[in-house]
């Protein structure tokens, strides 16, 4: 009976008395400690004792009594940061709504409600990037991420502030850089395609992987009349790399510039390829728009979720469509080895329906990602069969 009392005064208050809302709130903290909900940056309905801005005290269909699920609440309050993070590239955190991932909901140390030191939030989920190199860049060193990154979208590759060489130059000043670069043919640009901004084994930074006539200096591809610095510079020594530009789809696009370049860096890299970044990264480059719509899909085949996208695709040019590497059934049964053979009829000898082309894994899979269980085109309960075996 007490206890009524208390809550219908505690009502009363809030209701009647102006700011008497964060004292109604005081009731939360008899079963729930205090000293939990407190830190040096406090969550501002929290400081200011709206605990109901988040959570409803009765019942709710989400765990925690949220009255909402995910960045669906956190959007309640923060709609202009909604909208913002829709443009660009999103970091995937962002795009998946798990805000929580590296912000507290209620109080923490850190500014930004961040759940600790920002590099061990960033190395909680890029725990593959090497944290120490034998040359490490300062910024990297410090856990200064932003000093180069945004974190939650941005207008450029990497989730990057602004073009690297402009990042570059916010701190190297560029008559500093010349005297370091007295041989530097032109203009000093293109920072990253000699430089790793984390760190390297090799002093300066310089990426661990040398393109050989780099490793001699710069005569055998700057110094050549008539190929210097173009694709065909490049074709000279890559022959086999020529054939297969040849192919009816092929990556030598476009006019002008060395479209070698598009991908590859001709000084230094961190791989033997000499790629300008993962292949995810570079094949982005590109086909954006086609990662992008497949970003967000619930069912992904491993090679794609991991970014693999030379499993099934040539990189220089093929006679097929999407540049594959086979058929939509030979990529397949590199892997799958009885795919085929007890499933559905695939082959030549089975045409599709709808297109009177062979049927193939891909006819009825997408194995770059799908809302439908397997990563097929339509649910396997029904629709997808109807597709070809119509009801007459």
């Amino acid at each position: 009976m007490l206890h009524y009392h208390r809550m219908v005064v505690i009502f009363w208050l809030a209701v009647v008395l102006p700011g008497a809302a964060a004292a109604a709130e005081n009731i939360c903290f008899d079963c729930h400690d205090k000293g939990s909900f407190s830190g040096n940056i406090v969550h501002q309905p929290l400081a200011d004792g709206q605990c109901k801005a988040c959570h409803n005290p009765h019942v709710a269909h989400f765990k925690g009594l949220l009255e909402k699920e995910g960045a669906d609440l956190c959007y309640a309050c923060h709609g202009k940061e909604k909208e913002k993070f829709k443009e660009g590239l999103v970091h995937q955190p962002v795009r998946g709504g798990k805000c929580l991932a590296c912000h507290e909901p209620h109080a923490s140390a850190n500014s930004g409600l961040l759940k600790s030191n920002l590099d061990k939030i960033c190395f909680s989920c890029h725990d593959k990037l090497p944290q120490k190199y034998g040359h490490t860049h300062s910024p990297f060193a410090k856990g200064q991420c932003f000093a180069c990154h945004r974190p939650h979208q941005a207008a450029y590759g990497q989730l990057l502030k602004d073009e690297p060489d402009k990042i570059c130059q916010s701190c190297h000043k560029p008559q500093d850089l010349q005297q370091g670069h007295a041989d530097y043919p032109g203009q000093l640009r293109n920072c990253l395609s000699c430089h790793n901004p984390h760190g390297s084994e090799r002093k300066g930074i310089v990426r661990n992987v040398l393109h050989a006539p780099y490793a001699k200096g710069c005569k055998d591809c700057h110094d050549q009349k008539g190929t210097q610095g173009n694709t065909q510079s490049c074709l000279r020594c890559h022959e086999k790399v020529a054939t297969e530009m040849h192919a009816r789809h092929s990556h030598l696009t476009g006019k002008g510039g060395n479209k070698c370049v598009d991908c590859h860096s001709p000084h230094a890299a961190d791989e033997k390829n000499l790629l300008k970044g993962s292949q995810v990264e570079v094949c982005r480059a590109c086909h954006r728009d086609t990662m992008a719509r497949y970003a967000d899909k619930l069912y992904k085949h491993p090679e794609a979720k991991a970014g693999t996208c030379t499993s099934c695709h040539e990189v220089h040019g093929s006679n097929r469509v999407a540049m594959l590497r086979g058929d939509g059934n030979a990529i397949c049964t590199q892997c799958h080895e009885t795919q085929g053979k007890f499933t559905h009829p695939v082959g030549e000898k089975i045409l599709d329906a709808r297109t009177g082309q062979m049927v193939t894994c891909i006819s009825c899979h997408l194995p770059m990602g799908s809302d439908f269980k397997n990563e097929l085109i339509y649910s396997g309960s029904k629709d997808l069969c109807v597709q070809c075996h119509k009801r007459y």
